[in-house]
């Protein structure tokens, strides 16, 4: 069974990622021999990162934050991943960097997606996540989902956003079709390896 997991990238109160995150979600789950999780950051409260050795370095003990850990043995789990991130002054939130930063090794090798909305659908929060995914031994796909600002509009004036995210069914469809070959070829890599 593929794993694939849905990362919440806001806690905000009142936040929107909630649906577009719950709608690519099941997406994801239409497909056969996918299993897909919801990860909401909320259930992860974890500290800045503030450890004297970082991920990356080879032979570095667990971190002791119960959090942390609970994080990394999902990501660790997952066989691919979809950002849903919102845009905040050009970039992505504080808390999904944060996420990204507490974990590299269980990242490797890995494919990523993006769906994507505020100012200019999210796209240079989008841009800057698949550079990092990239340091991460990520593999972000190229489709994505860019969601108008108009569906994150009725979401702020208390509207149906339902009609919004429906009309993005076939650039989910692509952007999955992607991911899922991807994190396939990527899945088979790792264990011939």
């Amino acid at each position: 069974m593929t794993v694939i997991a849905v990362i919440v990238g806001s806690t905000r109160q009142g936040r929107f990622a909630e649906k577009p995150a719950r709608w690519i979600l099941e997406h994801v789950r239409q497909r056969n021999n996918v299993e897909a999780r919801l990860l909401d950051l909320r259930d992860y409260p974890m500290p800045f990162f503030d450890e004297a050795v970082t991920p990356g370095r080879p032979g570095r003990a667990p971190y002791a934050n119960e959090v942390v850990q609970r994080w990394t043995a999902q990501i660790a789990a997952a066989d691919g991943f979809v950002f849903v991130t919102p845009e905040y002054n050009f970039g992505p939130p504080a808390v999904l960097k944060n996420a990204l930063d507490w974990v590299y090794p269980e990242w490797n090798r890995k494919a990523a997606a993006f769906v994507g909305y505020g100012s200019v659908s999210g796209a240079r929060s989008v841009q800057q996540l698949r550079e990092n995914a990239i340091e991460l031994q990520l593999v972000p796909v190229r489709s994505w989902v860019a969601i108008p600002v108009a569906t994150l509009m009725a979401h702020l004036k208390g509207g149906d956003v339902e009609k919004g995210l429906a009309e993005l069914g076939p650039k989910a469809d692509a952007m999955i079709d992607d991911l899922l070959w991807w994190t396939m070829a990527l899945k088979s890599a790792r264990a011939s390896s």
